[in-house]
C-alpha cells in the first residue's frame, strides 16, 4: 500500500493537490502490473481500461500504418500514459503499449476512477487534470510536427525528454520524430 500511496501522491503533484483521505482512496484502486521488456501492456484491439503511471521502466505507444510502426509517445518513470480514445469511449484501441525495459505500471482503472470521482470531488478534479495533461501533450506533439524542422524536433526531445534519447532504440526515436533513421543519424551528427 505504501507504493500505491506514493504513486497517488505523485499523480496529485502532477495535477492538483488533494487531501490525505482522497490520496488513500486513490491509492486503494491502483492496480500494480509488472511487464517484461518486449511484452505489451495493451494490444491493438484491446480496450484501454486503465490510465497508466510508470513507476519504473520505459514504455512506448505505437501503431501500424501500411505495415510500418509509428511511435506515438514514450513514457518513463513518473510519466502518465493513456490511449485516450479507447479509454474514454471504452472501444478497441488502435495503439499498442509495449515495455522497452522491464517495467512497473500502476493503473487507474476506468470504472473505479469514475465511480470514485462521482463520490469524491477531489478525485474528479485530479482525473480531469490527468486527461487535460494528456490532451495538451498530444497538442504539443502535433504542433511540433507542423512547425519544427527535424533538427528542432530532435533538440526539443534532447531538452525535454533526455532519458528517451539515452534509453529508447534509435529506430523508435526516428519513428516518434517522424523521420527516417538515416535522417536521424544526420541530425545527430550535426549536434555540437
Amino acid at each position: 500500500m505504501e507504493d500505491s500511496l506514493n504513486v497517488a501522491l505523485e499523480l496529485s503533484r502532477q495535477t492538483v493537490s488533494i487531501s490525505k483521505e482522497a490520496l488513500e482512496k486513490l491509492a486503494s484502486i491502483l492496480v500494480r502490473t509488472e511487464i517484461k521488456k518486449g511484452q505489451n501492456f495493451l494490444n491493438e484491439g484491446d480496450v484501454c481500461k486503465q490510465i497508466g503511471f510508470v513507476q519504473k521502466g520505459l514504455v512506448r505507444q505505437y501503431y501500424y500504418k501500411n505495415k510500418k510502426e509509428f511511435t506515438e509517445h514514450f513514457s518513463c518513470e513518473g510519466d502518465v500514459f493513456i490511449c485516450i480514445e479507447s479509454f474514454l469511449r471504452q472501444v478497441p484501441s488502435r495503439l499498442i503499449v509495449e515495455a522497452l525495459e522491464n517495467t512497473v505500471i500502476y493503473g487507474l482503472p476506468h470504472d473505479e476512477v469514475l465511480a470514485l470521482g462521482a463520490e469524491c470531488y477531489e478525485i474528479e478534479v485530479l482525473y480531469r487534470g490527468l486527461l487535460e495533461n494528456s490532451l495538451i501533450l498530444s497538442q504539443v506533439k502535433m504542433d511540433m510536427f507542423r512547425m519544427e524542422t527535424a533538427n528542432e524536433r530532435y533538440n526539443r526531445l534532447l531538452r525535454e525528454q533526455p532519458e528517451i534519447v539515452k534509453r529508447a532504440p534509435l529506430s523508435h526515436i526516428a519513428s516518434y520524430l517522424l523521420m527516417t533513421p538515416e535522417t536521424l543519424s544526420r541530425v545527430r551528427a550535426n549536434i555540437v
